[in-house]
């Protein structure tokens, strides 16, 4: 008996701590809408294309791919956005995604292409989910200034998801 009082009296010393998704503004669930293709979610992140500092974002799925919602996972310099999978499926699995579409941007303008950065990330990314079982669909890098200016890595590196 005197064991279990002194265990409780430990338990409620500690800090609890409660974890809550804020959202914004509520979806209207009747008109969700189903990501199938890397254009479907392009235009999600069409305002990365004129941001001037490099963001990076994860656009939350459900099972059937439909927007649950988006996530500024990381805001950087003109250059560089740290990305951590601690950071990219925090909300994921707060928002209980059943996967995730990562994207980024190149403010500078330059040709479209992914860096050794930008997949390593993305092996990290893809390993972590796998793990922790959200799917990520892709990682997409959007140009400066053009909505058709975007790359899609799922497509020009497959391997990456065939680990």
């Amino acid at each position: 008996m005197q064991r279990q009082v002194m265990i409780d009296e430990l338990t409620y010393q500690l800090p609890k701590f409660k974890l809550c998704l804020v959202q914004e503004r509520p979806m209207d669930r009747g008109s969700a809408i189903t990501i199938t293709r890397p254009q479907d979610a392009v235009k999600y992140f069409a305002p990365l294309a004129l941001a001037c500092e490099e963001y990076f974002m994860a656009l939350h799925l459900n099972a059937k791919n439909e927007v649950l919602g988006l996530h500024e996972v990381s805001h950087g310099t003109l250059s560089a956005s740290l990305v951590h999978p601690r950071e990219v499926f925090k909300a994921a699995l707060i928002a209980n995604s059943f996967a995730i579409l990562v994207c980024h941007n190149h403010p500078s303008g330059s040709a479209l292409k992914a860096s050794d950065e930008d997949i390593e990330t993305t092996k990290q990314l893809v390993k972590a989910g796998q793990f922790m079982g959200v799917n990520v669909i892709d990682h997409l890098i959007i140009g400066a200034g053009y909505l058709d200016d975007w790359y899609s890595l799922r497509e020009q590196h497959p391997e990456i998801w065939a680990m």
